[in-house]
């Protein structure tokens, strides 16, 4: 999927890192999702699959499948946030604001969230509990919960942030609020 903002133009993160977290991190997800998928339908195919808890390449590729695909799908939804101007509105700005007494109180949680995760810091929807939570993965395959829909994906990894902050994490978080789209 395309930016839905352009390159150069968000507050604190760089054109470069967009560039690189986008146009080779992303895609580098989707191509390697699309050649697990094919190796997939091969063995599917071929009638020959075999499995082993230890190790086998249907185990391989099936963990790299999981690891590939919320890669996908987890950027997409980092980048479909991205490009407002941070300001709370909508629903979902009432919503937190209630749930945590107040914006300020969601927004300090979620950054510490984000400050103690390896990989991700997300807000969801709980569809089993129905409200909204906030969960963390140190990996994309590790962590997630099922039954929950993303709503605020925020890329904790280095690669966010590295370029233009160097090991300091907290200034890219605010930054994230800073261009977080409400919409």
């Amino acid at each position: 999927k395309q930016l839905p903002f352009a390159a150069d133009s968000l507050k604190g993160i760089s054109q470069k890192t967009i560039e690189i977290h986008h146009g080779k991190l992303y895609a580098g997800y989707i191509n390697k999702s699309n050649e697990i998928k094919d190796k997939l339908q091969a063995i599917m195919e071929n009638g020959k699959a075999e499995g082993n808890q230890s190790y086998s390449e249907l185990r391989a590729l099936k963990n790299g499948e999981g690891f590939a695909n919320n890669g996908v799908y987890l950027h997409e939804g980092y980048f479909a946030v991205l490009g407002g101007d941070g300001a709370p509105k909508g629903e979902i700005a009432d919503k937190l604001a209630e749930k945590y007494g107040s914006m300020e109180n969601f927004k300090t949680y979620f950054s510490a969230c984000g400050m103690a995760a390896r990989g991700w810091a997300i807000l969801c929807w709980d569809m089993h509990e129905k409200r909204l939570m906030q969960y963390n993965c140190d990996a994309q395959n590790h962590g997630g919960v099922w039954g929950c829909i993303p709503i605020i994906a925020m890329d904790v990894y280095e690669h966010s942030y590295f370029i233009d902050t160097g090991s300091d994490r907290a200034i890219y978080i605010k930054a994230f609020f800073d261009n977080l789209n409400w919409d």
